[in-house]
């Protein structure tokens, strides 16, 4: 029986403080931190019936959700970033099995032929040499390589040539250039400036221009172009 009476007392002076701390402004959670209880929500809400909140509360509470908003926000954006990592990885473990072809010979001669159809033909000379040029350093660096594996390639027939805006430091991007090639000086022509460009500041600049490799051999263009024209007539048999 004292057990009992001791037992209500104490709920009585618990719900006491609890009202006390509602009066102030507190939240259910605040509440319950400063008691160091977990009482549930519906027993406080309960128990703080009719109680007058401060003028102010609406404020409160209205810092509080955009508070919840803001970190809901950032665990979401932390949780689709965490995703798409995954998703990515998953692609490039799927993906790697094919990449690894391209060490096969007969696929990087097509991957060649494939590359120049798409860029060379952009870059049609009448002289005995075929052109390529990128802003891409990927592209430039995909055609190099597959270039060398070409039966007859001769690193000396390689000539590179930047072309650039007016407001660009040529120096600055014969030097990138030639880190991303690995190309030597001497088989670089003097840079091109767009004339078009002179008072037109580069807005992007990130831009490094555009680097146009000749490589000096009419029978290796012939045979891409030859291989090129095969598989379009390879595939075109296949129908669309």
């Amino acid at each position: 029986m004292v057990y009992n009476v001791l037992m209500v007392r104490y709920l009585l002076k618990i719900k006491k403080e609890a009202r006390k701390l509602r009066r102030h402004g507190k939240t259910y959670e605040e509440i319950n931190q400063k008691l160091k209880m977990k009482i549930p929500k519906s027993t406080l809400s309960g128990w703080c019936h009719g109680v007058l909140l401060p003028i102010d509360y609406p404020e409160k509470i209205e810092k509080i959700n955009q508070k919840n908003l803001s970190e809901a926000r950032v665990l979401a954006w932390k949780t689709n970033k965490i995703n798409r990592k995954i998703f990515l990885d998953q692609i490039k473990k799927e993906s790697l099995p094919i990449a690894k072809t391209i060490k096969d010979n007969s696929v990087g001669l097509i991957a060649l032929a494939m590359l120049c159809l798409g860029e060379a033909s952009k870059y049609k000379s009448k002289h005995r040499q075929f052109s390529l040029g990128s802003s891409d350093p990927r592209i430039i660096t995909i055609f190099l390589c597959l270039l060398k594996r070409f039966p007859g390639y001769k690193a000396e027939k390689i000539r590179c040539t930047v072309q650039c805006r007016a407001d660009q430091d040529t120096e600055f991007l014969e030097e990138y250039w030639r880190g991303v090639t690995c190309i030597p000086k001497n088989l670089f022509y003097s840079t091109r400036i767009d004339p078009r460009t002179r008072g037109k500041p580069t807005k992007n600049k990130e831009y490094k221009g555009v680097l146009v490799i000749d490589y000096g051999d009419r029978i290796i263009q012939q045979k891409i172009e030859s291989i090129a024209d095969l598989v379009y007539n390879l595939l075109k048999l296949e129908g669309p």
